[in-house]
């Protein structure tokens, strides 16, 4: 049997579309999760950062404590010793008694807490750090060359898809203790009310009154810690919710370098990707604006005239260079289909050509270019005989 020699997916660019710019070591540190860089300090800052104070009032009698947003790891038990006093046998020392028992629950509860954000911080830049290490180790992998699909990459990007989800679970344990938090401060709350009135209450002797200053003056400082507690607990969900996003779309982008074997960088990550339209279907040609290709040169051609085209390099590498020279470009993608043949032969083309505009769209998005900066359409010719999927930027 006489073997046909493939044809090479030929392409059709702009200048030195072709041209695949080599990565630098210092920029290859800078892409290795794309957006990781500034949150590996945001991590360890939040593990060694300065500790703060509370002050608390003289009349409580209890020393100074550190605050929750304390992030060495060091002086989680944040409640002081709740005031003690001598039952006075009075029905306001009845309840100045049940107050002081909220009170012990709630320092309890406080301090339990507290340990447990500073257990959370420690869990998350251990997982983040094993995390940078398997992503850097592929990217360095790939940024000197290796093979398609490499098994042992392979490997390596599910420990780290492994240990992303591994950070995902973290963060529903952020959202529990944020709601533990906000029961204590609910329950402070309560205190304070009780409080308030036991000191309305008639039958009081003097040392009811004296405990019960005492217990409000505790309790005044219970609320900023807890509040404080809760602000750090807020500000954790909100950068691990934006990193975790991010570093999701950066893997998908990881996956395809592994694919094909080749580095990618963060050209299209200026603006957040947004859901890909009419993933799976054709809905994204109904809501498409069909564009005009008359007198227009598109910035890149691929036909698919075999099996399997290896065209995301060529595409990567267009796309980018022209997000250089116009970074707010819109990419026009055209799905082209030849009109020769019966009406059934034409419709199949033309179905074939938009599941190939669709799967151009689809790398683009993985590679980190927002769907909704990609417009898709099609068109017959009789001028192809393959299918074809032609890229125009306005």
């Amino acid at each position: 049997m006489t073997k046909t020699k493939k044809k090479a997916p030929r392409f059709a660019a702009f200048g030195r579309a072709a041209f695949v710019p080599a990565l630098s070591v210092a920029a290859l540190t800078c892409a290795l999760a794309l957006s990781g860089c500034g949150y590996s300090e945001q991590v360890w800052s939040s593990i060694n950062g300065d500790r703060e104070s509370v002050p608390v009032s003289q009349s409580s009698g209890a020393p100074v404590t550190s605050s929750p947003l304390s992030r060495n790891g060091e002086g989680s038990q944040l409640a002081m010793a709740v005031p003690g006093g001598a039952d006075t046998g009075t029905f306001v020392g009845q309840k100045v008694h049940a107050i002081r028992g909220d009170m012990q629950r709630l320092s309890e509860s406080i301090n339990q807490h507290s340990a447990e954000l500073q257990r959370m911080r420690g869990t998350l830049a251990a997982d983040a750090s094993t995390y940078f290490t398997l992503t850097g180790t592929i990217n360095s992998r790939l940024q000197v060359g290796t093979t398609p699909g490499n098994p042992e990459l392979l490997a390596q990007f599910n420990q780290a898809q492994n240990q992303l989800d591994r950070m995902s679970g973290d963060i529903a344990n952020l959202n529990a203790l944020s709601s533990g938090v906000g029961n204590d401060l609910a329950l402070v709350s309560y205190v304070l009310e009780e409080i308030r009135a036991a000191f309305a209450l008639q039958g009081a002797v003097d040392e009811d009154h004296r405990q019960l200053n005492a217990l409000q003056a505790q309790a005044n400082s219970d609320v900023v810690m807890i509040q404080q507690l809760q602000q750090a607990v807020t500000d954790d969900l909100t950068r691990q919710n934006a990193y975790i996003g991010n570093e999701r779309r950066n893997l998908a982008t990881l996956s395809l370098a592994i694919k094909n074997g080749q580095l990618y960088g963060s050209n299209f990550s200026a603006h957040q990707p947004t859901a890909l339209a009419g993933s799976g279907t054709h809905s994204a040609y109904a809501a498409a604006t069909p564009v005009s290709v008359r007198d227009r040169r598109p910035l890149v051609t691929i036909r698919f005239d075999k099996p399997d085209v290896p065209y995301e390099q060529a595409l990567y590498t267009a796309v980018s260079r022209a997000l250089e020279r116009r970074p707010s470009a819109i990419f026009d993608l055209v799905a082209v289909s030849p009109s020769v043949g019966s009406s059934a032969q034409v419709s199949i083309n033309a179905d074939q050509a938009k599941r190939n505009a669709e799967g151009v769209m689809r790398a683009l998005s993985k590679m980190g270019l927002p769907a909704d900066r990609v417009a898709l359409s099609s068109m017959t010719s009789g001028n192809v005989r393959d299918s074809e999927v032609q890229i125009y930027v306005r």
